[in-house]
């Protein structure tokens, strides 16, 4: 018996140009949880849903360091490729597949298995995932953007 594998469905978000380097990017989605995209120093992109796992802060709004970000609230640090808390926290925030090709970021945005990691649980929170569509991506203030006003 063989698997068959559906092809991810894409969406093209942005340029990357247009996310800030340590930056990000919010995807806001209907009845759903945004989605935080993160550029990198390198200019790797991810894409993370936009609730820290510990207390559900905004990590697009947290300071981006090599593939980490840190969560405003409460400083916890989030893996940006697995979604992963870093130690000694525990806690997952969903990813979501990401790449860039000829300057643009593109987003699957199908559903993934449902282990403890991809649908957003931590010790404390249970997942809020309803259905979704993608309504509009805004662009979420960098550091030195929060630090003027």
């Amino acid at each position: 018996m063989s698997a068959v594998v559906e092809p991810a469905t894409w969406v093209r978000i942005c340029r990357l140009e247009d996310i800030p380097a340590l930056g990000a990017r919010v995807l806001a989605r209907a009845g759903r949880d945004d989605i935080a995209l993160f550029r990198t120093a390198t200019d790797q992109v991810f894409a993370v849903l936009d609730r820290c796992p510990h207390k559900g802060g905004p990590l697009s709004q947290g300071i981006v360091a090599g593939e980490t970000v840190t969560c405003p609230l409460h400083g916890w640090n989030i893996g940006l490729a697995t979604g992963e808390a870093c130690a000694p926290d525990v806690g997952c925030a969903r990813t979501f597949p990401a790449r860039v090709e000829a300057g643009e970021i593109w987003l699957s945005l199908e559903e993934q298995p449902h282990d403890d990691c991809r649908s957003g649980f931590s010790r404390d929170r249970q997942p809020t995932e309803r259905p979704e569509s993608v309504v509009a991506a805004e662009a979420a203030p960098t550091t030195a953007e929060r630090d003027r006003d």
